[in-house]
């Protein structure tokens, strides 16, 4: 894997380029997370979304009811237990989300330069002329000449399923906008944006509390995406909510970053997230075109120096009529992974495309290509500048573990740890060889029954790049005498060795806990 490391900024024949990529058991590094629905529900589909590189399955509430999600959840367990492949569950709540609501169902056909009022009375029937809306409070957030958009699912940049209004006037609760371009809405609900306006409503709906009290709770879910992310408060008061709700205390939240104010408040959001979604889509619309790659690199840069993982969204929205990206899509998902992503978020491509196993599967491709050209030495060393002196003791023990790993060719990095936290701060500094974080099971109680933990941190790390979960078995603490874990190294090198990933006369590189005191050692691998 890293042997065959190339860096751009060097001389590279290009006929190399054209040479097939070498077959590794993990298709890329950076991880996909795909979003399941109406075309990828199935168990046969989702078995072909695991095996071509899903590793996190994200249910997204914004339409669909709770008992529709648990069959594709029940469908994603059988699909997780025939492929042996592990797969973490993400909620993605609704949040401040404002809606056109469509009951007929019958397309609208709106013509440019012509009127149409948003109106928040849902009793109206929708049509060219009046569009209903969930929210009350639009007419006051507005003034004349803001700008609105309105698409399906997810805004696609197509011209023709979606469309910019210009606000002309506010008359009472209704908003009369002018329409900037022809286009047909299908579909019974439709997503409206209001660029750079604020909406006063909550982050965390009364809506979304119910599902995460009831299908998040049932479900254990891993990760909680918080979508419109707004300030850092939107965070403590999510996971205040979740710390309420047994299990879910471990439940990390990624905030959602949608809108200006979002980026605003960015760094605050950071520090508060477990993680990082750069939802595109909303943000493209707030930001002026020439802005967005400015925002996705220096936001990615934040959340890569803070060690907090980072998900990109809307890459490849073509694919999901067409069996192949564009040229600029297959451009902007390696800029994704060269700028340090840790996960690509697919949308509508899975949940609605016609490909969504060939879809993954490509982007796959595309970042296990990226990767073998960024530049892990500079980056390296920016971490590392970045991080100062004097460096926290696991920093200090991550980063000479992945250098180690990197000076003497390690085929694979293994990390014991109980909480993740180890294996996640060694991912911060890129090594460009997999790491596999041994998770070992921690014994706790609630003063009613014992439990073990360990099955959400190793879940958890499936979303991180280079992260690559085993659970040990539980009568094998991390912090111990060196026998015992001896026995869970051997278990974990067998592990390697099945998966391919491990070869004899192979140098790997072991970072444990051995006492109070964290080792780095290297072993050579006998025949």
């Amino acid at each position: 894997m890293h042997s065959s490391h190339l860096l751009l900024e060097e001389p590279i024949r290009m006929a190399s380029i054209l040479e097939p990529s070498k077959a590794s058991f993990f298709p890329a590094m950076t991880k996909i997370v795909g979003t399941l629905g109406p075309r990828s529900r199935s168990v046969e589909v989702i078995s072909g979304c695991l095996k071509a590189g899903m590793s996190v399955a994200r249910f997204d509430f914004s339409w669909g009811d709770p008992v529709y999600h648990q069959e594709t959840l029940e469908n994603l367990k059988a699909a997780v237990k025939s492929t042996k492949k592990l797969c973490a569950v993400m909620l993605d709540t609704v949040g401040p989300e404002l809606q056109v609501v469509n009951k007929s169902e019958k397309a609208i056909s709106l013509k440019e330069n012509a009127s149409v009022v948003l109106t928040p009375d849902q009793g109206q029937e929708a049509s060219s002329e009046l569009l209903p809306i969930n929210f009350d409070g639009l007419s006051k957030a507005v003034k004349e000449g803001d700008t609105i958009f309105i698409g399906q699912y997810l805004f696609t940049g197509s011209e023709t399923t979606s469309v910019w209004l210009e606000v002309d006037e506010v008359k009472g609760n209704d908003v009369v906008c002018v329409i900037k371009n022809t286009a047909t809405l299908a579909g019974s609900l439709f997503t409206l944006h209001g660029s750079q306006i604020r909406i006063d409503l909550p982050t965390l709906s009364h809506k979304d509390k119910e599902v995460i009290t009831t299908w998040g709770v049932n479900n254990k879910i891993d990760f909680l995406s918080l979508s419109y992310t707004r300030h850092a408060e939107d965070v403590r008061h999510a996971r205040e909510f979740l710390s309420t709700l047994g299990d879910l205390c471990q439940t990390q939240i990624f905030a959602k970053i949608e809108n200006i104010e979002g980026l605003n408040h960015f760094d605050e959001i950071v520090q508060e997230a477990d993680g990082i979604i750069l939802s595109r889509g909303n943000l493209g619309i707030d930001l002026p075109p020439e802005k967005v790659f400015l925002f996705q690199k220096a936001a990615l840069y934040k959340c890569n120096m803070a060690g907090k993982p980072a998900v990109v969204t809307r890459v490849v929205d073509s694919m999901t009529d067409n069996l192949r990206p564009t040229r600029a899509e297959a451009t902007d998902v390696a800029n994704a992974v060269l700028d340090g992503s840790d996960a690509i978020l697919l949308g509508a491509e899975t949940l609605r495309g016609l490909y969504p196993v060939e879809t993954i599967s490509t982007i796959g491709k595309i970042c296990s290509e990226a990767e073998k050209v960024f530049n892990q030495d500079l980056y390296f060393k920016k971490t590392v500048k970045y991080a100062g002196e004097p460096m926290t003791h696991l920093e200090s023990i991550a980063s000479s573990a992945v250098r180690a790993a990197i000076k003497v060719k390690a085929s694979v990095i293994i990390c014991f740890t109980s909480s993740g936290r180890a294996a996640r701060l060694i991912s911060k500094y890129r090594p460009t060889m997999p790491v596999l974080s041994v998770v070992i099971p921690r014994l706790k109680t609630n003063q009613l029954r014992w439990s073990f933990s360990g099955a959400f941190e190793a879940r958890q790390s499936l979303i991180v790049r280079g992260l690559f979960p085993m659970l040990a078995d539980p009568r094998h603490p991390a912090e111990s005498t060196s026998a015992t874990n001896e026995s869970v190294l051997k278990v974990a090198l067998d592990h390697g060795k099945a998966t391919g990933v491990i070869k004899s006369h192979d140098r790997v590189v072991v970072c444990q806990k051995v006492g109070d005191t964290s080792v780095v050692k290297i072993i050579e691998l006998e025949d």
